[in-house]
């Protein structure tokens, strides 16, 4: 049995909502994508990310060939409308097939378990931070205050096909665990120990974990569009 809660919010500070989500438990198929801002029609980005990958994941296209064929269209799209600037999204998606689940990522959007009353983030970051994080230059708290902590290495419509890179996870589905999808806009105002605070309230349904985390991230801010998804396996 499988639960999920899902939520998005344009923040306090944009007018544009450019995030966008999916999530049908049928078709065991979950994503968030973060449409770049300030470039024009990231929502027109993040909506093609996410109608491509739900389109061919139906059609059983395997998932990381799901987002490439998803960079190739957004990619195309923009070149037929003459953009100046290429539209570009971030994409998280989770992929549940009977005990086993699969993650892929691109860009910044975050994918989490929980388990066992532990929160461990499974995505790593295609940003310029994490690349100062990773080579030590940097440590995490400096990096969640770091002016340029926004700049995405990698995403869909931005990054040429022939370098983009989908990095992928898999791991046992069991009972008592959960995804946390999220944009960035969640993460920027709301630590890790934030989230676990909130994954920690076991009698909440997905749904009020979901709107607990959105709410924290407003508290926090709201300085960019945020959204969650959270999928719970009973």
């Amino acid at each position: 049995m499988i639960e999920f809660g899902h939520l998005t919010h344009v923040g306090l500070r944009r007018e544009l909502n450019e995030d966008t989500y999916y999530g049908d438990a049928e078709l065991g198929l979950w994503l968030v994508a973060d449409g770049m801002g300030g470039h024009e029609y990231g929502e027109v980005a993040s909506a093609l990310a996410r109608e491509t990958v739900v389109r061919e994941t139906r059609q059983g296209t395997p998932l990381v060939q799901a987002i490439r064929i998803a960079d190739e269209e957004i990619i195309r799209a923009s070149r037929q409308r003459h953009d100046s600037l290429p539209m570009g999204t971030t994409v998280v998606a989770a992929r549940v097939t009977g005990n086993r689940f699969e993650v892929a990522w691109v860009g910044d959007s975050r994918v989490y378990l929980w388990h066992a009353g532990k929160l461990v983030q499974l995505s790593q970051d295609h940003s310029y931070v994490q690349e100062l994080i990773s080579q030590g230059t940097i440590s995490v708290d400096q990096a969640r205050h770091h002016p340029h902590r926004n700049v995405v290495t990698q995403a869909l419509g931005v990054t040429d096909p022939q370098s983009l890179n989908v990095e992928t996870m898999t791991g046992e589905w069991l009972p008592g665990m959960q995804l946390l999808l999220c944009s960035d806009g969640l993460t920027e105002e709301v630590d890790d120990a934030g989230i676990a605070r909130v994954l920690a309230h076991g009698e909440c349904s997905a749904q009020e974990c979901v709107d607990g985390l959105v709410a924290a991230a407003l508290d926090g801010g709201g300085s960019d569009n945020v959204t969650v998804v959270l999928v719970r396996r009973h």
